[in-house]
């Protein structure tokens, strides 16, 4: 769900501002250190493995006289330092003030990061990009302590911790006033310029002219911050790797083997250090080490990756046994990545708390993918991910991260890098760029990846490269079903950037002009300016289900957009915005606009029209809740679903009472002990039985409904049925895993269709936003899933619904595998295609930089599901289902790729006269005129050898010749006089042939003659078989007219072909290769009209540029 989009922002400290004396070095303590000075802390006393006592010591040096230094004499502050956006195209590292960057780490509100070298730490601002403070440490600190290696940061910002290769941990602590400001911007003549626009209504709110001059994010302009050396640390036993928790530092170390936590204040009886030895974890392998140690917050899971190349799952104890006989246990922990080869070991790790997801990454670049069912240990594996390079181009993993929506990974490895959909669907990659090209620019993001940090959201990723000191900041667009997860988002193709969105045009758009490529079916939208400088990042987006609106919601606040007008719409005052957040999703009911929004503790739904002004005082309809709600959605025509935190799903009925709209609850359903986590849930439908959608009441929905739950990855129905003592309980079922997200089309038709209970006055100029193909369509009521690797489809849901609630999950009714080699982003149902984008890295020798684009993508979904019907044997179904596509332009494509993929099967594996599905799908075809082109086209673009399997359930070419000339199909019965040929039935002077040309005269088609004359050519060199023929049709004057101007064909000579080492050479636009095959390389499948055409000849050919692999 998420494409790397243009080229890369850059950034790099410079000290070209700074002048010579006003560089001033830190000597983190190393130039006052006493032996007095040092506070040592004894850790609890250990036994190493060699039998001998030790005891681990944490030293303390403070600065001075054991008080921390209050002045800037060790302390380096630059600021400001110039901002090194370079417009002119990358330039070579500098090796200023920063030099190359080793560490980075990004805070947990997103706001600041922090990068060092082997000599500074850097402090930054993400928005607006610049830095805040820099610490430079002296030569003497450098000698003392080593230079930096790692960075760390506690989450709250607050302290920084550098570790050294010495072996020593150096504190900072960070300072800011919120008030207080590096830059103050003044504008003389602003005019206004930064005030927000006039809204619909005419009212004006208020605004300053300076914020013209901020971008997106950075309303709170550079703040001023103090950074401050606090303390060194030193653990005797040598540090091999640290983790900044909330509470306290853990540090693993390495002789001994043992992992030490040391508290940032000391506990209520003082204790500030705990120890526990690695050998004595009797759930971790004895004699070894941690190499790399990351913890997740929302999960309360850390993961330990240790020297043998396993990995574990680890959750730190509370509440320790303090009995000095008993040694403490810290930790427990599980292994759920045992390698089974050198290749497999563990060397990154990556934690996904959305999908309950941990990611390891091997030293053979192939990712381990495991999902997290408990706390129990109960880890299995759910994939595996390969780069698509082998490992010689790709080097080494060294980055692994999951964007904050967890929908996307990012693998940085030594040499590129790639990102993957969160089940496994490849997406940008920088492994296609030309190194030559890259490094001549100075590109290094191409050309390997060290650190990556995702910002804003998930709308940025943040890229240091191998031995560089510039910062790449790559923009991703991201699809808003990551964001809000809506019917209407998914059918309708939204997608957000860092500053807008695009809504795809292509629905309502011609058959070939939807499914082409052309750049202009994307309708881009910038966000108003005065909106993005307070609220950004953009965290939710939502389009209307007929495509009109689109309304966004950013930290605080929303605002709405009409694509045909193209006018937005933002709150009138600021008060106002920043009154409430959207949280738990947003959507569209005609032109209203249904959110819910939180607003101190209080938790709504509001109403909101799109034609009214964004102001309080006009909402429509507020709804108070109880507790937060986890997302909305709409079902039917006039229904709102609301799942809430306390597990517990609404059911509104929205009404229209003359010119009011209101919500009125009709029931709500608890899932306490069936649904754990209510936070957990992405999405909710549910299914009402036909007879009671068209007459029941609507009160007892909620007794009635199967419930669909898209819980972590797992797609869940819930079926209710009652107990012995008549109370309602549910059954669970799973239909799928590892989903990334579903569209049950009922839901798309209702909410495009007719309402089927209260109506609402329509919108001005609203139209039905669904085709008149779903009236009646059997897939109406599909159920369409994307898993990773296809699109699973269960052409009716209640099919499902009906295999009983007691049934295991075995029994469901079989989908449909759609496969797409890109990611699909929406089904159109009434082009019979699924719709998707693959992003493209463009490098030009003409400018000095990359950047990447998205191109669209199709895929008929129409020759799978006929070849469902087809082999259950249901002729039936497939003659329905086709008979609602029968008038798209390339419906005889979809039919000659059904048979194009049946044929190489049953050619390459033969199957027997029972279960051959070959006879069956030809007899299915010829219910259609299209029929004989089809066979024609199919065999064009098929081997040789592959034809005698078609023909066997033929009747013969000569007799689908006779019906081609009886039908007037004349370039048709010419592809079977090339089949005719080539089962050496058809001579020189056929009577076929010559009928044809004949045919072909009396119609004045000249192309079908010129291309029958190139044919008899090839079978004749000298000439005699085409005077013959033409003889025989009239079309040549006598034996002295040759030499004059009279021949028919004089204006259009035709050079005698080359002939094939066979001598083979044919006309007709095909030619055979060597063995008798086609000189196509291996079987073509048809694909595009551009490959057709070049290669059909004189053949007819109408198909579209849809794309089948």
């Amino acid at each position: 769900m998420y494409w790397p989009i243009g080229a890369p922002r850059i950034y790099a400290a410079s000290d070209n501002r700074i002048p010579k004396d006003g560089a001033l070095e830190s000597g983190d303590g190393a130039n006052t250190q006493q032996p007095g000075n040092f506070d040592h802390v004894s850790a609890v006393g250990t036994t190493d493995e060699a039998g001998g006592s030790g005891t681990e010591k944490v030293e303390r040096t403070r600065s001075g006289d054991g008080g921390e230094q209050d002045d800037e004499k060790s302390n380096h502050f630059k600021q400001p330092l110039e901002n090194g956006l370079n417009w002119g195209g990358p330039q070579a590292p500098s090796g200023g003030v920063s030099g190359s960057i080793v560490g980075l780490r990004v805070s947990r509100n997103g706001l600041m990061f922090a990068t060092i070298s082997t000599t500074v730490l850097t402090i930054w601002q993400t928005r607006p990009t610049a830095v805040l403070a820099s610490v430079v440490r002296s030569q003497h600190s450098l000698r003392t302590y080593g230079h930096n290696t790692s960075l760390l940061l506690r989450p709250d910002s607050a302290i920084f911790v550098v570790q050294t290769s010495l072996g020593y941990l150096i504190t900072y602590s960070l300072a800011t006033d919120p008030k207080s400001r590096v830059y103050v911007p003044h504008l003389e003549s602003s005019h206004n310029s930064g005030s927000r626009h006039r809204s619909a209504s005419g009212s004006h709110s208020h605004g300053t002219g300076e914020r013209a001059i901020w971008g997106a994010g950075e309303d709170s302009g550079v703040r001023e911050v103090s950074v401050r050396f606090k303390m060194v640390i030193k653990v005797d036993a040598g540090i091999v790797r640290a983790l900044a928790l909330d509470d306290e530092l853990v540090v693993a170390t390495e002789k001994p083997a043992a992992v030490q936590c040391i508290r940032w204040t000391p506990d209520s009886n003082g204790n500030q250090t705990s120890t526990e030895l690695l050998s004595r974890m009797s759930w971790m392998s004895k004699k070894v080490t941690i190499l790399e140690m990351i913890h997740d917050r929302p999960m309360n899971l850390s993961t330990w990756i240790t020297s043998d190349g396993r990995a574990y799952a680890v959750q730190r104890l509370s509440g320790a046994s303090q009995d000095a006989n008993t040694p403490k246990k810290l930790f427990k922990g599980y292994c759920f990545h045992n390698p089974e080869s050198e290749g497999e070991c563990a060397t990154r790790a990556a934690i996904n708390a959305r999908f309950s997801l941990i990611a390891i990454g091997c030293k053979n670049g192939s990712i381990f993918v495991y999902t997290v069912r408990d706390y129990a240990g109960n880890i299995p594996l759910s994939y595996k991910l390969k780069p698509i390079v082998s490992l010689p181009s790709s080097g080494r993993i060294n980055s692994l991260s999951y964007s904050p929506d967890g929908y996307c990974l990012f693998a940085g490895f030594e040499k590129g890098w790639i990102t993957w959909s969160v089940y496994g669907k490849p997406g940008g990659a920088s492994f296609s760029s030309d190194r030559h090209i890259s490094e001549s620019n100075g590109e290094e993001w191409l050309n390997g990846i060290r650190e990556a940090s995702w910002l804003g959201g998930g709308s940025e990723i943040l890229l240091v490269a191998q031995n560089d000191d510039r910062l790449w900041v790559l923009e991703m667009a991201r699809s808003a079903v990551a964001g809000c997860f809506s019917a209407a988002n998914i059918s309708r193709s939204l997608l957000q950037t860092n500053s807008g969105f695009m809504v795809y045009r292509g629905y309502d758009q011609p058959d070939l002009t939807t499914i082409s490529a052309e750049s202009s079916l994307w309708h881009h939208v910038q966000i108003p300016h005065a909106y993005l400088v307070d609220q950004w990042p953009i965290r939710q987006a939502v389009i209307s289900p007929d495509g009109r609106y689109v309304a966004v919601a950013g930290r605080r606040g929303l605002a709405h957009y009409s694509v045909n007008s193209g006018r937005w719409k933002t709150f009138v005052s600021e008060n106002m915005e920043n009154e409430f957040v959207v949280r738990g999703g947003m959507c569209w009911y005609q032109h209203i606009l249904i959110a819910a929004v939180e607003s101190g503790d209080r938790c709504e739904l509001r109403l909101y029209s799109r034609e009214l002004s964004l102001d309080n005082s006009l909402l429509l309809y507020t709804e108070k809740l109880p507790s937060p709600v986890v997302l909305t959605a709409l079902s039917g025509g006039d229904s709102l679903l609301v799942y809430t935190y306390d597990n517990i799903l609404y059911h509104y009925i929205i009404t229209a009472a003359s010119k009011a709209v209101k919500l009125v609850q009709v029931g709500q359903i608890a899932f306490h002990g069936i649904v754990r986590a209510p936070a957990r849930v992405r999405a909710v439908n549910w299914i009402l039985p036909d007879e009671h959608l068209q007459d029941g009441d609507p009160s007892q929905d909620v007794a009635v409904a199967s419930v669909i739950f898209l819980v972590d990855g797992k797609l869940v129905l819930l079926q209710p049925s009652t107990t012995n003592g008549g109370d309602l309980k549910y059954d669970m079922r799973v239909i799928s895993h590892n989903v990334e997200y579903y569209a049950l089309m009922r839901d798309q038709y209702s909410q495009g269709g007719s309402l089927k209970r209260n109506e609402q006055p329509p919108s001005p100029g609203a139209e039905s936003s669904i085709d008149d193909v779903h009236q009646g369509n059997r897939l109406r009521d599909s159920l369409w899933v994307f898993d990773g690797n296809g699109v699973r489809v269960w052409i009716d849901v209640r099919d499902i619904v009906r295999s009983g609630p007691a049934e295991p999950v075995k029994d469901i009714p079989p989908s449909v595998l759609v496969p797409a080699d890109f990611y699909p982003l929406s089904i159109l149902l009434n082009k019979g295609v699924v719709l998707g984008i693959e992003p493209d890295l463009v490098q030009r020798r003409d400018i000095n930089y990359a950047y990447f684009k998205f191109s669209l993508r199709t895929h008929l979904f129409l020759p799978h599901l006929l070849r469902y019907h087809l082999s259950q044997y249901n002729h039936l179904a497939a003659l329905q289902l086709s008979y609602h596509y029968q008038d798209l332009l390339y419906f005889p494509h979809a039919l000659e790729v059904l048979l194009h993929d049946i044929l190489d099967e049953e050619a390459d594996k033969p199957a027997s006269p029972e279960t051959a599905l070959l006879p069956g799908v030809l007899s299915f075809l010829s219910s259609f005129p299209q029929y004989l082109d089809i066979l024609v086209q199919c065999t064009r673009k098929t081997e040789m050898r592959s034809w005698r399997t078609l023909f066997a359930y033929l009747p013969p070419p000569e007799e689908l010749f006779e019906e081609s000339l009886q039908r007037g199909l004349l370039k048709t019965a010419g592809g079977y006089l090339l089949i005719l040929h080539t089962f050496q039935e058809l001579g020189s002077s056929s009577p076929q042939l010559v009928r044809l040309l004949s045919r072909a005269k009396e119609e004045e088609d000249w192309e079908l003659c010129k291309e029958l004359a190139r044919f008899l050519t090839a079978l004749d060199d000298t000439g005699t078989t085409l005077r013959e023929a033409l003889e025989l049709v009239e079309l040549r004057g006598s034996q002295e007219d040759l030499t004059t101007d009279n021949f028919i064909f004089q204006t259009a000579r035709l050079d005698i072909p080359r002939q094939s080492g066979n001598g083979n050479g044919l006309g007709l636009g095909i030619a055979s290769g060597e063995d008798g095959n086609s000189t196509r390389s291996g079987s073509r499948s048809p694909t595009s009209v551009g490959e057709a055409s070049e290669e059909s000849g004189g053949a007819q050919e109408f198909f579209p540029p849809l794309d089948r692999r």
